[in-house]
């Protein structure tokens, strides 16, 4: 099969498009035909050897596939072949064929396409666990949600989720394209950071008030000034670190408003954390993304693919996310 192979650290151009062997069918596992994969940030700082986790030289990359089963393990159980479905990977994804924990494999919902299924791998079930999860955001309905870099993956995800929960949804984003991009998501309020200060907007819109909620993917000086228009009482749930700066946090602002930050890091409930809790968290992993299937049914959530390449252009792919001129997510599709 060909596969997009890291063999040393490196660029999004140090990769390889290689014939290689079929992975290992293992217990409790699926192998899945592969129709259409995504790439993140993330992807970019894994064959970087940047990541939290750092898979085994040579191996392809990718953590999301969308495709359909060809082989089920006898141990097995939800899925069988035939089986249209998504997939969260430990890596693999740039590949004709990959294989999963049958744990980490959900069926795709019948209105949305393989590529823009992709999106519901990590993108939407990040941004729902973090939202509506009691221990996290815990985003009521008639509250006010704060999102940054709305026309991203998982900002795009948490506007969506945030006006399903019934929530008013201020958006950040860059750029005309990129607002337009979130206000079409639903959000009710979107401020171009480019050439307004959000902490002021968002102070506006809100008399004063500020947000209850700030969901955040940027961090560095944006997570600063969400602290600064957090309401009395509010919680801020860090996703990510796009803006590429790990901010401190200042603990008097947090005893001073009496607010909370909530880390959240969905890869503990899917294999990638020092603790694999995939089997441990299955029944609430299933349960969420079970409901983001009825969503996506119901025409409640609507994923969004910008552009699409074909598996030898995934390097392309990576590079149009490092210069940020994407809306939503991209995809790498399988001639097969």
């Amino acid at each position: 099969m060909k596969a997009m192979i890291c063999e040393k650290w490196g660029g999004p151009e140090d990769l390889k498009l290689l014939d290689v062997e079929r992975p290992p069918l293992k217990p409790g596992q699926v192998r899945i035909k592969v129709r259409a994969a995504g790439v993140s940030f993330a992807t970019t700082l894994v064959i970087a050897g940047k990541y939290q986790r750092r898979p085994p030289l040579p191996f392809a990359p990718g953590t999301e596939a969308s495709g359909i089963v060809i082989e089920a393990d006898a141990a097995c159980r939800r899925l069988k072949v035939g089986d249209e479905v998504v997939a969260v990977l430990d890596w693999g994804g740039l590949a004709e064929e990959t294989v999963a924990h049958e744990v980490n494999v959900f069926p795709k919902p019948r209105n949305v396409g393989f590529v823009e299924a992709i999106q519901l791998a990590i993108s939407y079930p990040t941004s729902a666990a973090a939202l509506t999860w009691p221990s996290v955001l815990d985003l009521r309905k008639s509250q006010t949600l704060l999102v940054h870099a709305a026309a991203g993956g998982v900002g795009m995800a948490a506007v969506e989720i945030g006006k399903i929960v019934g929530a008013r949804v201020i958006a950040t984003a860059g750029g005309a394209r990129k607002t337009e991009f979130a206000r079409a998501h639903g959000a009710d309020h979107v401020i171009d950071y480019t050439s307004a200060d959000f902490r002021e907007e968002v102070l506006k819109l809100t008399s004063g008030r500020g947000v209850d909620r700030v969901y955040d993917p940027v961090g560095g000086e944006v997570f600063a000034q969400s602290l600064r228009c957090l309401a009395v009482g509010g919680r801020i749930c860090p996703i990510g670190f796009a803006g590429g700066s790990i901010p401190q946090v200042p603990a008097n602002i947090l005893l001073v408003k009496s607010i909370a930050v909530m880390g959240f890091n969905y890869g503990y409930y899917v294999g990638w954390s020092p603790h694999d809790a995939r089997f441990e968290e299955a029944e609430r992993t299933l349960a969420l993304m079970e409901r983001i299937r009825v969503w996506c049914e119901a025409g409640l959530c609507r994923p969004h693919v910008d552009r699409i390449w074909r598996l030898e252009e995934a390097a392309t792919a990576m590079r149009a996310l490092l210069e940020r001129s994407v809306a939503g997510r991209v995809a790498v599709v399988m001639d097969t």
